[in-house]
């Protein structure tokens, strides 16, 4: 989020949001608003709700490292993001930071859609622990373990 009153409107949108998760034009306004990183590497949320987040990356050139597969730093950031909003999903009107990134890539993609699914380990008032489990052609291809701080908003 690149202004503070964009940030301000996602903790709105997601605070607000009814229990069968962000409609289509919600999840278009909630990319538009999420603008950023996720948006300069092309990631599109597919599914916010009290259940899951889900997003995906349709990989391009500006994804590989020189040896041609998708660089370690596109997994991290894919869990990271996902996770994070999977994090402000399940602590409403808070902002949540991560605080652990740890992704393990279990195999190589150099082309096609990477999709990512989050699973909620522990949701605490202070602390969460969520797992951005990323496929290709149904395959897990990465597994990234967010542990994120909840922090209140002043």
């Amino acid at each position: 989020m690149t202004h503070p009153e964009k940030a301000t409107e996602v903790l709105e949108l997601i605070k607000n949001m009814p229990s069968t998760g962000l409609h289509m034009r919600e999840l278009a306004l909630f990319q538009n608003l999420l603008g950023g990183f996720a948006e300069n590497l092309g990631l599109r949320f597919t599914a916010v709700n009290p259940e899951e987040v889900a997003a995906e990356l349709h990989i391009g050139q500006e994804h590989l490292q020189a040896a041609g597969l998708v660089n370690g730093g596109v997994f991290a950031t894919i869990g990271e993001t996902v996770g994070s909003v999977m994090g402000l999903v399940l602590a409403p009107g808070k902002i949540v930071v991560g605080v652990n990134n740890n992704t393990d890539f279990l195999h190589p993609v150099t082309a096609g859609v990477i999709v990512a699914e989050t699973t909620v380990i522990h949701a605490g008032r202070s602390t969460q622990v969520i797992e951005v489990n990323m496929f290709h052609r149904e395959r897990l291809v990465a597994k990234t373990t967010l542990r994120t701080m909840v922090i209140p908003q002043a």
